[in-house]
């Protein structure tokens, strides 16, 4: 009786103030809510039953409509109360879940409550009897129930089921056995969520099921009831209201009795507002058993995950890899394995028996299987078995259990979009059957199993999994007795954590603590500390004090690099410099293209804004050592943020990276500069997997969010420096990951607001994961090796690129906004939560509440939650009004939104263990309670003792033996100075559309473009030009020469493109040395000095820079010399990344020789600032003979001043298009210069070198005059003129002060693989090959890298192609119109296009943009638009469906995207839609591969339902393939392509899955004589090819596009979008040389959309 009491009591204020709020007048509402708010927390306090709904998002979210109301725009003031302290406002939030501590809270309130439900349950629902038997199971996102009674159900999803009394069946529930109740047959319920209404279809057995699906915001329309319900994200619970279906009186406003369902009104939390992922499922919640009888009852959540979901097994026919990739792969580690089998296992965890041949299954096995395949190609059992276990191995290799997969979450998220709401969980494991000649080892099957995985991210599963579960228990956090025990209490910490305090910090802290503070810490604030104040993070090293042999310096490195920013020197260009996440300059003004209403589809528009240059650069170095994949997706990640976090948003736009290793010892290719014997430590992957792993990484990284990278270097090194008993071993076994990123940064978006109190801390992004932890102490340790392995191993983060493009989308359209929701935002990098949300805070502080964060793993701990360097996270201020309009943006993008607290004025940073709903207590003990001034900024620089010890190198002696030929041939193959081919040819370099210089070049697109160029738009010719520079090997020589070459290097690369003026450049300067060993500080101080003092000469500055100072690793017995103890430290490393301001983008020169390709004979002039010298020291030639040498290349003042010079004379001649081609002479010499733009040309030239002039009196390096000349890398460019502009340009450079500047000799007039390269020294032969000799000794290295990444088969085609290849040309048989700036304004009869983009489509903006060009009203659409019934397809004449990685692809190419179409109603829609004969579509790469999974492309009388005539596999390479490739068009019906067959065309390729396949010979042959093929890839005898790479992909007959019978859908491979523009095209041939224009012929394919709509209007 008192609950029942004290229910109503409870429920009056409430009752009261909805129906003042229903019937009221408007004026007086606000004044009820705000006495009833006060009431009901009064209330919720008085009776604790009850405080559970009072505190619940249902609660808040009924409050929430009614303030919308009383026109209070969402937000309800409430009176503060014991329940809800230190807050007087609530902003309805339905943020992530709570953790342990909260749940056993709720736990018991649910019991209560419970209770209560019971005894009130006749009373409040008038009902006269409860239900004899109501059995509920739920999980996450489904309810089995049985009753006898009459039942209706609302929960917090506002998903309704219904019961009729008669067709009810009562099943016996076994409540004493510990059991869930029987199931029975359960039937799907049938949502259709366009009309907000749910209904249940009856199965045989009349049990019913409803699953609601929160990619559909669903309302209570049809529920009956007002819900009393909570729901968190990681334990379910819920309050069922229960009430009787009864005939509803005339009158009852709320009902309507006719359809006797209740008048729809909107409950939406911010969990509406979610992505709809629901893969985290079996993580992020725990189901809960909820069992009601007359008699018995069950305490909730009584089941786990694991007990009320069944793992399946499914097994498929092959893997991942070539078999004979991966073949020759292992064979490096174990010779007598003679063959493989494999088979890929899918475990999927589903609330229902998955087996095959069900019901539930048919989907399943069309996203999994293959449907050309009986029964789809999968297998119950495992096909692999051991038939001789003597010399057979099986090994099955899966993803870790600790966490969900990024390859789960998106295969999840397919299933759930295609209906199968059952699977919460599905990860793929590989197994291979490995035969051999002999019985293995243990040691052999080791070394097989860690040939097979990447331990940071996969295990062994010795036997197949039964279930996923894996107990972790969650530490809990403790104080650390600092008052007792002082300093050692800390060491101890120190040493058990793996903290890396040193003792400047142990001391510092202890203090802080001990004396100021005066309370113990606790281990979440020591850890926070230790990421937070690492190295890593505060850069103490840079920021610091210097003594050196006990002389104090006057500068810290960054007061030295910041003085180079100075209007005395540099122009004052700077927007954002030495502060926030990257640095800017001034930009341009320019159209660009924006959406009308990010929030919803909507047109295109273009807008005339003015947007700044941004540039940022970091490096990856100890994750990618350890783990080279993940660490490089992880570098790219993060520095793709750090671009994002710019002022208030940044636009990411293309991407730059680098990598340093160690000796490659390529098996069967070793060379003879590399060790044989040196020794690599086991907790860091050995160097050749490096260069293939990280390069990897990073490549998947920007292929799947859609960033180009377009310029980079890649480095290898391992000598031994010094004499052998006092020589130190110097190699990168701990790498060099870098990775740089140019962006736009709208000008009114500069500046971040700061913090004011009231605003709300927002992540967005990814949940938490046990992944990253310790990452920032871990980077920061003095050598690499001194840790704990496995805590090495956690530090490392893994990626999600397609998670980060959604945060990326989330961020543009923040920016698109009139009103920009985000006042400030930080990307989250090393101290996880810890570091980006004090930064976000620093000036105000504030509170976060731990369990306001989404979890990928429930069993996180708080130091786990607080610390975690978990990836693709940002954190936001936005104040609480621009909240909705943010979530809106999130939810139709489907990317998570956290508020997981809000700012103060305090200037503390608390971690409150609790929901932001709930509040905190003051005086509370919490896990984290610091003001901002202990951690941020307040602190003293450290001061750090040197020594000027350094191991002097040997002078360099070559023998007079050593011929020119067999050093060229050893230059060549050294990986510094070799083809990067096998980098390029893996990474998208066109993505964007506004690329207008990458890395290829030539008529062979050959990697070697000084410089990369990126536009500002689509619509102007304005843009930013960047380049490296670096130096390392001579660097080890003398540090400060290495430093000046290294800034030289980034400007002699950036030359080749017009830029405003070299004062308007700025500098990114990264630093990657072992700073912190004996004599490394004072090097580095050195090599700083030098580069801030050539730089000021020279008048460019530094504005921005990461640092990377632990650049060494323990190695067991890999010591020499002075390194005994095994310490191997990394060549010291300056990375120079120059940008500027490039006022024209179609004026960038390349290196490829232009006049052979023309029938001409160019003059080619050698400009030499340093004509004085022939230095070798830490030259290429040094290096491939095991040397460093002495006498290293440098510059003095007047070296300065006619480099500067020269630089000018150039820019004017580039702007004037004198300048043919141009290169820089570095690594390789003069001879390497010259060869290099001979391959690239693919011509020959004839030159005479001057002889070399004598060396100083004090040289000691030994080596041949004709050596010097050719192999000498002192800085200087090779030019190309015409014949008769070069004794003109010869002058102009000696009258600017360039005096070494001479004519070297000619090109040939003709071109083509036989093409004579002759170089002669002072009159004498020295070099005398044909351009195919050079090119194959050149690319020789590059392709050995290549067998070793795609199948090897196709290396060789592309390796001995060489021979055959020629110049090309274009054929252009049409004519075509120039680009509008969008359609006509006011006209009515412009045709409307939707460009349709699913989650990981990456290609839409330049499709929008060439359509747009074209005249197209282009709408943005995506598929929630569509699924939501917010946009209807009808309204549009024409749907493209873009490029990308839907999904992020991982059930295959589209194979998501086509199963999310057929699972719903839209696949009815678009099939109707198709066969309009008024509309056309077009589908590109990813969009092909759509259009031929929904049969859009199969053959008149060969279509069969779910089982495509044609679709498209996997590249015969093995990988994704990005190619600059041609293609002819054929006479087909296809109506995009009218008036262009015949056309022989360059086109970007850029796919992993692009092989046109067909089901049948039958439809191969149907599609070839019904003229279905529009497009076909070409050989350079313009003929139709097969061969690799003409054909990128292996398709027969070289199909590259097909078209439908009737013409008006067309599906290509390759993209046109990105080839409208000239400046687009890597290289351009006669008729486009001809007559220039900036639109290409491509755009002739959407000109005929337009026309075609206009005629069919």
């Amino acid at each position: 009786m008192v609950l029942a009491g004290g229910y109503v009591l409870a429920w009056l204020p409430y009752a009261v103030v909805c129906m003042w709020a229903s019937y009221g007048d408007s004026a007086t509402i606000p004044v009820a809510l705000r006495i009833g708010a006060s009431l009901i927390c009064k209330s919720a306090t008085a009776y604790n039953p009850f405080i559970y709904y009072f505190m619940s998002e249902g609660f808040r979210a009924d409050l929430k409509w009614l303030g919308r109301r009383a026109g209070l725009g969402g937000a309800l003031p409430l009176s503060p109360s014991p329940a809800v302290a230190s807050s007087s406002t609530y902003w309805v939030h339905s943020g992530a879940s709570s953790t342990r501590s909260s749940v056993r809270r709720r736990e018991r309130t649910r019991e209560n409550s419970l209770q209560s439900y019971k005894d009130s349950y006749c009373t409040n629902y008038n009902q006269e009897t409860p239900p004899t038997s109501l059995s509920i199971l739920t999980s996450p996102d489904t309810f089995y129930l049985t009753s006898d009674n009459p039942i209706s159900i609302s929960t917090s999803k506002s998903v309704c089921l219904r019961m009729s009394t008669s067709s009810l069946h009562q099943h016996t529930a076994a409540t004493d056995t510990g059991k869930p109740p029987h199931q029975g047959s359960i039937k799907k319920g049938v949502m259709d969520s366009s009309v907000q209404t749910s209904q249940c279809v009856p199965s045989a057995d009349n049990n019913f099921m409803v699953r609601y699906d929160p990619r559909n915001r669903m309302t209570n329309t049809d529920c009956g009831i007002k819900p009393i319900h909570y729901t968190c994200r990681r334990s379910v619970s819920f309050i069922l209201s229960v009430e009787e279906s009864r005939q509803v009186e005339k009158g009852e406003d709320q009902i309507n009795p006719t359809t006797k369902t209740h008048r729809s009104r909107s409950l939406y939390g911010f969990q509406d507002y979610r992505r709809p992922k629901l893969s985290q499922r079996d993580k992020l919640f725990r189901n809960t058993l909820f069992q009601e009888h007359t008699k018995t009852e069950q305490s909730l959540n009584s089941y786990s995950t694991e007990e009320l979901m069944v793992l399946t097994r499914v097994y498929r026919e092959g893997g991942g890899v070539g078999e004979e990739t991966l073949v020759g792969r292992l064979q490096q580690v174990c010779s007598t394995l003679t063959s493989l089998r494999q088979e890929t296992c899918f475990y999927i965890l589903a609330d229902e028996k998955v087996v095959l041949g069900g019901d539930v299954s048919c989907k399943l096995r069309g996203l999994v299987g293959d449907p050309w395949l009986p029964e789809c190609g999968l297998y119950a059992d495992s096909r692999l078995s051991l038939s001789n276990p003597d010399t057979q191995i099986l090994i099955e290799i899966g993803p870790r259990l600790t966490f969900t997969t990024a390859w789960s979450t998106n295969a999840v998220s397919v299933c759930h979009a295609a209906g199968l709401t059952c699977v919460s969980r599905l990860e793929r494991a590989h197994r291979y059957l490995l035969t051999l000649t002999s019985t293995p080892d243990r040691d052999t099957r080791a070394k097989l199993v860690a040939a097979l995985h990447d331990p940071m991210t996969e295990q062994e599963y010795t036997t197949p999994l039964e279930n996923f579960g894996q107990e972790v228990v969650p530490g809990k956090w403790q104080e650390v007795d600092l008052i007792q025990r002082g300093r050692k209490a800390l060491q101890q910490v120190n040493t058990e954590m793996g903290l890396a305090f040193d003792d400047w910090d142990l001391d510092y802290y202890t203090d802080l603590f001990t004396n100021k503070i005066q309370r113990n810490p606790t281990t979440v604030e020591l850890f926070d500390l230790a990421q937070s104040n690492s190295e890593h993070s505060r850069h103490w090293f840079f920021k610091g004090q210097y003594v050196v042999d006990g002389e104090k310096l006057p500068k810290s490195l960054l007061e030295m690099v910041q003085a180079t920013n100075t209007s005395d020197t540099t122009n004052t260009n700077n927007v954002i410099a030495f502060s926030d996440n990257s640095s800017g300059i001034v930009g341009w003004k320019a159209p660009v293209l924006v959406a009308s209403d990010p929030t919803a589809a909507s047109e295109m528009k273009v807008e005339t804004r003015r947007r700044h240059l941004i540039f940022t650069a970091e490096t990856h170095n100890f994750p990618t050592g350890v783990a080279p994949f993940s660490g490089a997706t992880t570098g790219t990640g993060g520095r793709i943020r750090d671009v994002q976090a710019a002022g208030r948003g940044g636009h990411v736009v293309a991407g730059t990276a680098g990598y340093c290793f160690g000796n490659l010892l390529i098996p069967g290719y070793e060379q003879p500069w590399e060790a044989k014997d040196a020794h690599y430590p086991a907790n860091f992957a050995p160097p050749l997997e490096i260069a293939i792993q990280a390069s990897n990484g990073a490549s998947d990284y920007g292929n799947k969010f859609g960033e180009p990278v377009i310029a980079g270097f890649a480095r290898s090194f391992g000598a031994l420096v010094g004499g052998e008993s006092e020589g130190e071993r110097r190699e990168w076994v701990k790498p060099i990951m870098f990775s740089g990123g140019m962006g736009t940064l709208d000008a009114d978006m500069v500046t971040k607001c700061p913090p004011q109190k009231g605003e709300m801390v927002v992540k967005v992004g990814g949940p938490v994961y046990r992944i990253g932890v310790g990452g920032g102490a871990a980077s920061s340790v003095q050598v690499q090796g001194d840790s704990d392995v496995s805590r090495d191993l956690g530090a490392v983060q893994r990626g999600d690129p397609e998670m980060e493009q959604k945060m990326n989308r989330v961020i543009r359209g923040c920016l698109e906004m009139t009103d920009n929701p985000i006042f400030a935002l930080h990307d989250q990098g090393a101290g996880g939560n810890a570091n980006v949300l004090k930064e976000l805070l620093e000036g105000a502080g504030g509170v976060i509440y731990r369990d306001s964060f989404s979890l990928g793993d429930p069993s996180l701990s708080t130091l786990e939650v607080w610390g975690a360097e978990y990836q693709e996270s940002n954190a936001l201020l936005v104040p609480p009004r621009l909240l909705p309009a943010l979530t809106s943006l999130a939810n139709r993008e489907r990317c998570p939104l956290d508020v997981v607290g809000c700012c103060t004025d305090d200037h503390k940073v608390r971690l409150v263990e609790g929901r932001l709903e709930e509040g905190w207590k003051e005086g509370t003990r919490l896990p984290v309670d610091l003001h901002l001034d202990w951690v941020l900024g307040k602190m003293p620089s450290k001061e750090f003792e040197w020594t000027k010890m350094r191991v002097e190198p040997k002078p360099l002696v070559l023998p007079e033996t050593v011929e020119v030929g067999e050093a060229l041939a050893r230059v060549l193959r050294l990986p510094a100075v070799a083809s990067k081919r096998y980098l390029t040819n893996k990474v998208d370099r066109s993505v964007t559309g506004l690329v207008a210089q990458q890395q290829c070049v030539g008529p062979l697109h050959t990697p070697l473009a000084d410089v990369a160029v990126t536009a500002f738009s689509y619509f102007s010719t304005e843009g930013t030009a960047t380049s490296i520079g670096e130096q390392p090997v001579k660097m080890l020589v003398n540090p400060a020469a290495g430093a000046r070459l290294t800034v030289l290097e980034a400007l002699a690369n950036l030359v080749a493109a017009p830029i405003t003026s070299i004062k308007d450049v700025k500098c990114s300067a990264n630093w990657m040395w072992a700073a912190k060993l004996p004599g490394e500080g004072w090097s580095l101080y050195q090599a700083c000095e030098a580069m801030c003092q050539v730089m000021q000469t020279l008048g460019v500055a530094v504005d921005g820079g990461k640092d990377s100072l632990s650049m060494a690793a323990r190695v067991a017995g890999g010591g020499q010399g002075r390194n005994r103890a095994g310490v191997v430290k990394a060549p010291g490393s300056l990375v120079v990344s120059a940008y500027a301001p490039c006022p024209d983008i179609t004026k960038v020169v390349t290196p490829d020789l232009k006049s052979p390709g023309r029938g001409k004979a160019g003059v080619l002039v050698w400009v030499r600032p340093v004509p004085d010298h022939a230095r070798l020291a830490g030259s290429a030639l040094a290096q491939v003979y095991g040397q460093v040498g002495r006498d290293v290349p440098d510059i003095n003042d007047h070296h300065v001043e006619a480099f500067l010079a020269g630089f000018n004379v150039l820019q004017q001649f580039i702007k004037e298009g004198k300048v043919l081609s141009l290169h820089d002479v570095s690594d390789g010499g003069l001879a390497t210069c010259l060869l290099e733009m001979s391959v690239a040309g693919w011509a020959g030239l004839d030159v005479n070198i001057p002889p070399t002039p004598a060396p100083s009196s004090t040289a000691t390096d030994q080596v041949r005059p004709i050596l010097a000349a050719l192999f000498s890398e002192e800085v200087g460019w090779v030019v190309e003129v015409e014949s008769e502009d070069g004794p003109r340009v010869v002058q102009e450079f000696i009258k600017a002060g360039v005096a070494g500047t001479c004519i070297l000799g000619t090109t040939t007039t003709h071109a083509g693989p036989q093409s004579q390269v002759n170089i002669r020294v002072d009159g004498q032969a020295a070099i005398n090959m044909t351009v195919v000799e050079v090119a194959r000794m050149w690319e020789e290295t590059s392709y050995q890298l290549e067998r070793l990444q795609v199948q090897p088969e196709c290396a060789q085609q592309e390796y001995t192609s060489l021979t055959t290849r020629a110049h090309t040309t274009y054929h252009v048989p049409f004519t075509y119109r120039d680009f509008v700036m969008g359609p006509e304004q006011g006209s009515v009869s412009v045709a409307r296009v939707a460009v349709i983009r699913e989650e990981g489509s990456n290609g839409d903006r330049e499709m929008m943009a060439a359509l747009v060009q074209a005249g197209f009203s282009v709408h943005d659409v995506t598929m929630t638009d569509l699924l939501t019934g917010t946009t209807s397809l009808e309204a549009f004449k024409g749907l493209i469906f873009p490029g990308g990685f839907s999904y992020a692809d991982v059930l295959g190419s589209a194979v998501g995207w086509a199963g999310v179409v057929r699972g719903t109603g839209l696949g009815a829609a678009l099939e109707s839609w198709r066969q309009d004969p008024a509309h056309f579509s077009l589908g590109v790469c990813n969009g092909c591969q759509l259009m031929a999974l929904l049969g859009w492309l199969d053959p008149p009388h060969h279509h069969e339902k779910n089982k495509p005539a044609v679709r498209l596999s996997s590249n015969l390479s093995g990988r994704f393939e990005s190619r600059w490739s041609r293609v002819v068009v054929e006479e087909s019906k296809a109506i995009l392509l009218k008036d262009m067959a015949g056309a022989k065309l360059g086109i970007w390729v850029a796919h992993g899955e692009g092989r046109f396949s067909y089901r049948n010979k039958e439809v191969a042959t149907t599609l070839e004589e019904s003229s279905g093929v529009a497009m076909r890839y070409i050989d350079d005898n313009d003929q139709p090819t097969t061969s690799y790479p003409h054909n990128p992909n292996g398709s027969p007959g070289g199909v590259a596009g097909l078209t439908s019978e009737c013409g008006r859908h067309l599906a290509l491979m390759p993209h046109p979008e990105r080839c409208v523009l000239t400046w687009q095209w890597p290289h351009l041939t006669p008729p486009l040389t001809s007559q220039p224009r900036i639109t290409a012929p491509w755009a002739k394919l959407f000109q005929n959309a337009f026309d075609w709509c206009l005629q069919n209007s």
